[in-house]
């Protein structure tokens, strides 16, 4: 029995193997190991477990031997510091490149990862020993910028997520630091982008990437704006104006997961599933944000110093999207989805009074229910758990935000859950009717 299992597990390895090399689909992989009574998920997933327990244990030895040798700093001579730090950082690099060119894959990228964490270290020990700027930020951007060549030089994903990361802490605390070079961060954040791009593209699937990627395009192009809207004291403004930008970016990523559906490479589509997914959330997520009446107040009393430049980027945006739609085979859900937005926005400009905060809000909390609905019945229909499921969240967190930020009165907050009980049973009667409906198909087959 033993070795069955031990049979069972290569296969499924060997499966994993075929699909990041791009020779089968994941469907295809599932199929092959049902012939054998293989779960394929179940094997995929412990051996994800693992890799995981081995980052996690790669990544505290290198705090382990970071503290050891912060604890004892100031007891080593200035040049063994400097020496020592050089060669641990660069023999852990030596090893890591000697494992891949030997063809271990994994254990070099731990090494890799484990000579980044050395070079990020040193950064911060050199700057001591030689008191240099106080500037944090700066040591960022150089663990960022240094780590970046491996990474694309191998192709790997998991140090290009490293350092794609890095970037966008040393944004994060630039921006804390009043961002003194706004410019420079414009200039050069599209050499993280591209390379993250380079890498997506050569390297097998990574969801994760592949968001963060989307992350830091959206953050870098309101960034740019904000440069380009700063305000007469030099400092970057993030302004309402970028909350429509994003809105337009949204409808943009929603067309581009539709178009990445329909090509022919198995790695486009799962990058385009994640694309949609994540979409799906951060709309979701921005409804629920907007939910609340001081939300469309800050919108509303907004001073909007930037209104005929924000309606050409959004307008252009809206264009390139509507483009990409219509090669998707999507034109028609797209362009509902840049009305609808197109329409809140006017509405929202032309309003310009507080006082019609509140109309919005109930806008925005029945398009909510609305959309949770939409995902039930369409989980439902497909049996897609994932949306039922999704659609069920939705609709009961809406009711908690209601509960918690009433609107109206109290019988008002009871109609409103009374009506929610009232979907959520028929939702849940749907469910078990179209169960039913599939069960004697099912038993046939």
């Amino acid at each position: 029995m033993r070795l069955i299992r031990l049979l069972k597990k290569d296969l499924a390895m060997e499966a994993s193997t075929w699909v990041d090399g791009r020779l089968i689909s994941v469907d295809q992989a599932r199929a092959i190991c049902r012939l054998y009574g293989i779960d394929y998920d179940a094997i995929r997933s412990r051996s994800n477990a693992h890799r995981v327990l081995a980052a996690l244990g790669i990544l505290f030895i290198g705090l382990s031997l970071i503290t050891v040798i912060g604890a004892n700093w100031d007891a080593i001579p200035r040049g063994v510091r400097m020496a020592g730090l050089l060669l641990l950082t660069a023999g852990t690099h030596g090893l890591a490149m000697r494992m891949h060119l030997a063809g271990r894959t994994a254990p070099a990228t731990g090494a890799f990862f484990l000579g980044n964490l050395f070079y990020g270290a040193s950064i911060i020990l050199i700057a001591r020993i030689y008191h240099l700027g106080e500037h944090m930020p700066d040591g960022v951007f150089l663990w960022a910028v240094g780590s970046l060549p491996f990474a694309v030089l191998l192709c790997n994903a998991r140090l290009t997520l490293f350092s794609a990361l890095l970037a966008l802490l040393w944004f994060a605390v630039e921006l804390r630091a009043e961002f003194l070079t706004p410019a420079f961060f414009v200039a050069v954040f599209p050499l993280f982008l591209a390379a993250e791009l380079y890498v997506l593209a050569r390297a097998r699937t990574s969801p994760l990437l592949c968001l963060v990627f989307v992350i830091s395009l959206v953050v870098w192009f309101e960034t740019l704006l904000a440069w380009l809207w700063m305000d007469g004291r030099g400092r970057l403004e993030f302004s309402a104006e970028h909350v429509f930008v994003g809105a337009a970016l949204f409808v943009l990523a929603h067309a581009v997961a539709h178009w990445l559906h329909r090509r022919a490479s198995v790695k486009a589509q799962d990058h385009g599933a994640v694309l949609s997914l994540w979409t799906l959330r951060f709309a979701l997520l921005s409804m629920f944000a907007l939910s609340f009446e001081a939300s469309w107040e800050g919108l509303l009393g907004a001073d909007w110093n930037h209104l005929t430049s924000m309606w050409i980027v959004v307008a252009a945006i809206a264009a390139v999207a509507l483009r990409i739609g219509a090669r998707a085979g999507r034109l028609a859900s797209v362009l509902g989805l840049a009305g609808a937005c197109g329409v809140v926005m006017v509405a929202v400009v032309a309003t310009r009074t507080e006082d019609g905060a509140v109309y919005f809000q109930v806008l925005d909390n029945v398009a909510l229910v609305a959309a949770g609905v939409a995902l039930i019945v369409r989980g439902a229909a497909g049996g897609i758990s994932h949306y039922y499921f999704l659609g069920v969240a939705t609709i009961l967190l809406t009711a908690f935000l209601r509960y918690v930020d009433l609107i109206g009165s109290y019988l008002g907050g009871a109609v409103l859950f009374m009506g929610l009980a009232v979907l959520l049973l028929g939702a849940a009667r749907y469910w078990q009717r179209r169960r039913g409906e599939e069960a004697p198909g099912e038993g046939r087959s």
